[in-house]
């Protein structure tokens, strides 16, 4: 087959502009493709549209056009996307590795040039606003003031980078959330380049990606390392995927949320186990739900496990364009180029092979929130009290609260009270239903006259100015600060740990009593210690749940048979009296959602903050480092050795049980004075006060390496006690004790001792933490074995040059019982096929246990990858040769 064959270019009807065409897929006898998912058919005609018979061949195109959903294909996929996005936690490590590279190439005589982003790339910045101020109308100035202070030379190196690198754009602080922007302003939805169509795709590094997929956009979530190779050039292969639909059938219930759905949606395909496959929905439900209905269901995606949760385009898809004021001419284009390619409309039952199908009825969906630890764990609201009380009894180990002691409180502040209620996150933040039924459940309370207990912070983070607009013309932006939900930023808050600090007494009063305190936030990840380190118990809902839930102040009620509390006149008032009906949701929607407000608002982006216009940069192709900040440096990515065959002597840094996130794994949160990172700091005569979050520092792999496993509530099996420790033992086990992860592997590296992780079942759920994957690298980790492991850990490990391995028999991991002091040998690693096998030899006493492994390297690039020492060591030798 030759490329004029297999890619025949068509014509748009009555239009000059031309497309690869799928239907001449069956017309030329290759393959009908007109019963394959929808999200594969967008990923074939990139295929298609960059066929070069090297990285992308006849036998690429061939498997997946033919593709069997009860078997795929275990081929790999060459995808090379439309453009990326980032968000400036992972984007700033990012722009850090680039001009790192750009520092290599000159010394290897590599012309620049050659080191630039050849698609669109645009990086929000949105991770780095905390809620240290709230519940005043001055919440919102200071917050962005505080934001600046801290993090100007990280801004300073993104305004260089923006000007060193041209595909670059960058969006500034005080603008919203990446997702919500992307889904609302950046998203083309189809790109045509001389005269030639084709979808918008991408990849993005944070999981939350999928969001865009409610747009009928294909995307996820990549590592870092992924994202600058789909930057540069390269394809994001991945393992032909098994494709999940979802049917979906019947309408909400009036008093249920698309949040509601979200949830039930994420426990039923955590149940189902989606991990690694594309979720598609399908059926007459899916037509009943609008677009940010959609998107909230797809901003889940990573919390129930799937690479995607997509959704087919039809006429909800123009018209959120329509509305979010999307040009017009391209909108036209847009419904014309899937009309003509045949992927307009829901696939209705029956009309898609999928290999598997789940079915829901959305009648069945009933008000419900998630938690504490696990946003899959969805409890009915009227079940939440019994639920929270049983985990009070209910051992540490089988997901409860079981204390040490039982304490008698003398305090307001008990055992199931919320200290921080948050409506926060894109997940909800860019659906107006539910944050006009947030802002109308305010109304009705402040009518009442209700108030939120003294010890809740509670705070309103929206995902984009266009909130803030709709909110103020409606008149519920007034009846919500009156409450206490005044706005504290524009960015990701409370969902990612920026929650800022509780009031000190408060604090205190938890601390010395051992008091389970709760959060209510709206957002999608709620992993301990995750939201704020004082806090155990934390729970996912919709806004207006939160609300409902900050102004009874408790976890524990039953709002079906309890009252939130009494009104001004003593009257008891029920969840039901104060509940907005979807009746004026929807009046006030058609009345303030305005097309206009969305381009004003995004032609604005750069006038928001005055502190962003006044911040300076360096200018020129080359970063101009210095030695002295704590916030950028050059890393020594191309300065590691590569890896070297098998793996001998080592030692294991730690042994971790299931469901390690990379929550655990990578640096997060506030750094504490303590830690090997705060003591580098002070090293450096940073105050305390100053610190800032391991985020705001990513850019600098000296404090990122010292944070990594260095999580308060991570748990090293090795040891009792929780915490980023470990046993260390010196040579011939003179020296023998605990002491940080990063001390010890400090320690070994002297030695030149490589190390390993074991861990259970899936390791590194949670985040694309490149960051997870860095750490371990720079700590001297050489391979980590697991029971499982999450997609986008696994493949970031290998961008780093770790290599992943699994347990042949998953319960081989049971019969590790070691005590730490035991030497390991990894061996059948040198010379690596996909998937092949390698056995883990640990010797103790003069005693040696084999225990049979698999190689997680699944593709050839990955293997290339990983034995050049990472994806950018590989990518820079290709621009070498």
């Amino acid at each position: 087959m030759n490329k004029t064959k297999i890619a025949k270019l068509s014509t748009l009807p009555n239009r000059k502009e031309k497309f690869y065409s799928l239907p001449e897929l069956k017309k030329q006898g290759i393959a009908d493709v007109s019963r394959l998912p929808i999200c594969l058919r967008i990923i074939l005609e990139s295929l298609l549209r960059n066929h070069d018979g090297k990285n992308i061949t006849d036998e690429h195109i061939q498997n997946l056009a033919s593709y069997n959903a009860n078997n795929p294909s275990k081929k790999e996929i060459p995808f090379i996307v439309s453009r990326v996005i980032l968000q400036d936690f992972t984007g700033v490590p990012l722009i850090v590795d680039l001009a790192a590279m750009r520092d290599a190439a000159r010394k290897k005589g590599i012309d620049l040039k050659k080191i630039e982003p050849q698609v669109p790339v645009d990086l929000v910045i949105d991770h780095s606003i905390q809620v240290d101020f709230a519940k005043s109308p001055e919440a919102l100035q200071k917050n962005i003031e505080k934001e600046f202070e801290r993090n100007c030379e990280r801004y300073s190196f993104l305004k260089w980078g923006e000007q060193a690198f041209k595909s670059l754009r960058i969006i500034p602080p005080g603008v919203g959330i990446v997702h919500q922007v992307n889904l609302e302003y950046l998203s083309p939805g189809i790109f045509c380049e001389e005269e030639i169509c084709y979808p918008d795709s991408l990849v993005g590094t944070d999981s939350h990606t999928t969001m865009i997929n409610g747009l009928g956009v294909v995307g996820w979530g990549v590592g870092g390392i992924e994202a600058e190779a789909a930057m540069l050039g390269l394809p994001v292969t991945f393992r032909t995927p098994k494709v999940v639909g979802v049917h979906l059938k019947g309408t909400l219930p009036n008093i249920s949320t698309a949040t509601d759905l979200a949830l039930r949606i994420t426990e039923i395909l955590r149940q189902h186990n989606v991990v690694g496959k594309f979720v598609e929905f399908y059926g007459k439900g899916v037509e009943q739900l609008n677009l940010p209905d959609r998107a909230t269901i797809a901003n889940m995606a990573p919390e129930y496990g799937a690479t995607m949760g997509f959704f087919p385009i039809d006429k909800a898809t123009t018209a959120y364009l329509q509305e979010t004021g999307r040009n017009k001419e391209q909108i036209h284009l847009f419904k014309e180029y899937y009309q003509a390619q045949e992927l307009w409309g829901i696939p209705e039952k029956r009309e898609i092979d999928y290999s598997e199908i789940v079915e829901l009825d959305l009648n069945s969906v009933l008000p419900s929130v998630a938690g504490p630890k696990r946003p899959q764990d969805r409890i009915l609201v009227n079940e939440l009290k019994p639920t929270f009380h049983k985990l009070l009894n209910t051992p540490e180990n089988e997901g409860g609260f079981t204390k040490p002691s039982q304490v008698k409180k003398e305090t307001s502040i008990q055992d199931g009270s919320i200290v921080i209620a948050a409506i926060t996150s894109c997940t909800n933040t860019s659906n107006p239903g539910v944050m006009l039924s947030a802002g109308l459940l305010a109304r009705n309370a402040n009518q009442r006259g209700l108030k939120i207990p003294y010890f809740v912070k509670s705070s309103l983070a929206p995902g984009s100015r266009v909130v803030t607009k709709y909110l103020e013309s409606s008149g519920l932006q007034k009846e919500l600060d009156q409450l206490g939900f005044h706005t504290v930023g524009y960015g990701c808050t409370t969902c990612i740990g920026n929650s800022g600090p509780l009031d000190k007494e408060i604090e205190e009063t938890i601390t010395k009593n051992q008091i389970i305190v709760a959060s209510v936030l709206s957002g999608n990840r709620n992993f301990e210690a995750r939201i704020h380190p004082k806090i155990r118990a934390n729970f996912l809902m919709s806004p207006p749940l939160v609300i409902a839930y900050a102004l009874a102040g408790r976890i524990d009620i039953d709002f079906e048979k309890e009252p939130i509390c009494t009104d001004k006149n003593k009257q008891a008032v029920f969840l039901k009296d104060i509940w907005a009906s979807k009746e004026e949701i929807q009046k006030l929607s058609a009345s303030h959602l305005k097309a206009e407000n969305y381009r004003q608002l995004y032609r604005q982006t750069n006038d928001f903050t005055s502190q962003w216009q006044e911040i300076s940069s360096s200018k020129g192709k080359n970063y101009h480092w210095r030695e002295t900040s704590t916030y950028i440096q050059s890393p020594p990515f191309f300065e590691l050795e590569k890896p070297k065959g098998n793996i001998l002597k080592a030692r294991l840094l730690a042994l971790f049980g299931d469901s390690l996130t990379t929550d655990h794994i990578s640096p997060a949160g506030a750094i504490a004075e303590e830690s090997p990172a705060g003591k580098y700091l002070s090293e450096n005569k940073i105050s305390p006060k100053d610190f800032n979050s391991y985020g705001s520092r990513r850019g600098n792999d000296r404090i990122m390496t010292r944070g990594t496993f260095a999580n308060v509530r991570i748990r090293n099996l090795l040891i009792k006690e929780m915490g980023g420790k470990t046993l260390y033992f010196g040579e011939n086990e003179q020296e023998e004790k605990i002491t940080s992860i990063y001390e010890a592997a400090q320690k070994y590296a002297k030695n030149s001792t490589p190390l390993i992780i074991i861990g259970g079942k899936d390791y590194g759920m949670g985040s694309s933490r490149d960051w997870a994957a860095k750490g371990t690298r720079l700590l001297g980790i050489r391979a980590v074995i697991a029971q499982s492991f999450e997609r986008i850990h696994r493949s970031n490990l290998i961008g780093m040059g770790v290599l992943p391995l699994t347990f042949s028999k998953p319960s081989d991991y049971e019969k590790i019982q070691v005590k730490g002091n035991e030497i390991f040998n990894i061996t059948g690693i040198a010379n690596i096929n996909p998937n092949q096998n390698a056995i883990l030899e640990i010797q103790n006493e003069n005693k040696t246990k084999e225990i049979p492994l698999t190689i997680r390297l699944e593709t050839q690039l990955e293997i290339d990858c990983y034995l050049e020492g990472g994806i950018l060591p590989y990518i820079l030798k290709q621009y070498q040769n």
